[in-house]
């Protein structure tokens, strides 16, 4: 497997186990993630480092688990692209889906890596409906 790709999937691995400032070590520290407009960020989100890490303790007081199924993977020299199944079980209640309800994502990701290290990510998210 090669080594971005890898890297990526390691990625999606830590964020489903609930890491936080653990994900520090999949990016480089000038790293942007960007979420395009989607129903639970209308307006979309461009985030550092310290915004991601902040997004991901959120994400515990919401999510009781979530999951990638990665779908398709690619990797062309620093760019990895990720079409991925996203499942998050709910651990309150969000809008009309009740606590332990699931909201799902068919999301396509790309992660453009430096020296092993994700350096930008633009997530496109399409959410089922709830």
């Amino acid at each position: 497997m090669a080594k971005n790709l890898d890297t990526a999937l390691r990625y999606l691995k830590a964020v489903e186990s609930g890491a936080t400032t653990d994900l520090a070590q999949f990016f480089t520290a000038d790293a942007v993630v960007e979420e395009l407009p989607n129903r639970v960020v209308p307006n979309g989100a461009r985030r550092g480092l310290a915004g991601v890490q902040d997004g991901a303790k959120r994400g515990q007081q919401l999510m009781a688990r979530q999951t990638y199924d990665v779908r398709t993977a690619t990797e062309s020299d620093d760019l990895v692209i990720l079409e991925v199944l996203w499942t998050g079980t709910l651990k309150v209640p969000y809008g009309p889906i009740p606590s332990g309800g699931e909201m799902k994502a068919h999301s396509a990701v790309f992660l453009n890596f430096r020296d092993g290290k994700i350096a930008r990510q633009r997530n496109y998210d399409c959410f089922e409906p709830w």
